[in-house]
């Protein structure tokens, strides 16, 4: 081989060093991004997956640019509010749904953010793509099922803690459920049906929830049993379910009044073997001093 042939390959080589960032992409996401996302972001967006109750975020960086995006997950009502009209056009698809703002969200992780869904959405399927719920008919067995995982009569495969612990519905009965977080008897119809629910309850974004599912999911079939539970629920007649305050407050006092009938039969013994001795002695002394 030529002398002049070899220059002309090995002379573009630092060229071909320096533009290898570009061509491979920049850094891939981290960890911490990665995760962020998956607890705050994927109960409401995928990558790829269709829209939920926000938009599907694949090509989001091509519809508006890095700047803006992240103004947008930093401040939505503030972007919304200053009569921005790609904000106004989002606001409407979301039927008026202004976006939360995420906890421990700052510029850095914004940015990190609009990094890492640029590069999913260059990639043919993204991680991101959402849970994979199956789109068959929803069966009285899925609703029967639904209703165990909810009750906790049925516990979930990988250890989730049953929804009546937080929440309740309607049609319960007896004390009804948790009040720590929503009634839950509308939430088919406030998540618009199959696919945001299942992206809700396939990652929970509540902070309550967040650290106790993210090592407990629910499996995809769980997933849709509880979905069709909630969707018979919501086709109920009852609006939402009724207050326990009353009837927690009447069964209280009834323990309590058991627990002291109980205390007394099983003390019985113990305080009145001491107490009618002195009892019957003060009655002879008084007896003897009125004589």
């Amino acid at each position: 081989m030529s002398q002049a042939i070899l220059k002309k390959l090995i002379l573009p080589l630092p060229l071909l060093v320096l533009a290898m960032p570009a061509a491979f992409g920049q850094d891939p996401p981290s960890e911490e991004t990665i995760e962020y996302f998956r607890l705050n972001c994927m109960s409401c967006h995928t990558i790829g997956g269709g829209r939920l109750t926000g938009p599907d975020l694949k090509g989001a960086t091509e519809r508006a640019d890095e700047a803006w995006l992240v103004d947008f997950i930093l401040d939505p009502k503030g972007v919304i509010d200053s009569g921005d009209p790609y904000a106004a056009q989002l606001l409407r698809e979301s039927r008026g749904l202004v976006m939360n703002q995420t906890p421990g969200m700052d510029r850095t992780m914004a940015e990190k953010l609009v990094r890492m869904i640029a590069a999913e959405s260059a990639k043919e399927r993204s991680e991101f793509a959402g849970l994979q719920i199956s789109d068959r008919p929803l069966t009285e067995a899925d609703v029967r099922m639904g209703a165990d995982l909810f009750s906790g009569a049925v516990a979930g495969a990988n250890g989730a803690p049953s929804c009546i612990s937080c929440h309740t519905v309607a049609g319960l009965g007896g004390l009804g459920g948790g009040r720590l977080g929503p009634d839950l008897t509308d939430a088919y119809d406030r998540l618009e049906g199959r696919t945001a629910l299942s992206a809700w309850l396939g990652s929970p974004p509540s902070p309550v929830m967040q650290p106790i599912f993210k090592d407990h999911a629910l499996e995809g079939e769980e997933v849709l049993a509880l979905v069709a539970y909630l969707k018979d629920v919501a086709e109920s007649e009852e609006v939402e379910a009724p207050a326990s305050t009353l009837q927690f407050l009447l069964a209280g006092f009834g323990g309590s009044a058991l627990l002291l009938v109980l205390f007394d039969f099983l003390w019985r013994k113990r305080y009145r073997a001491t107490r009618r001795p002195l009892v019957e002695k003060l009655r002879r002394d008084t007896a003897v001093g009125t004589h």
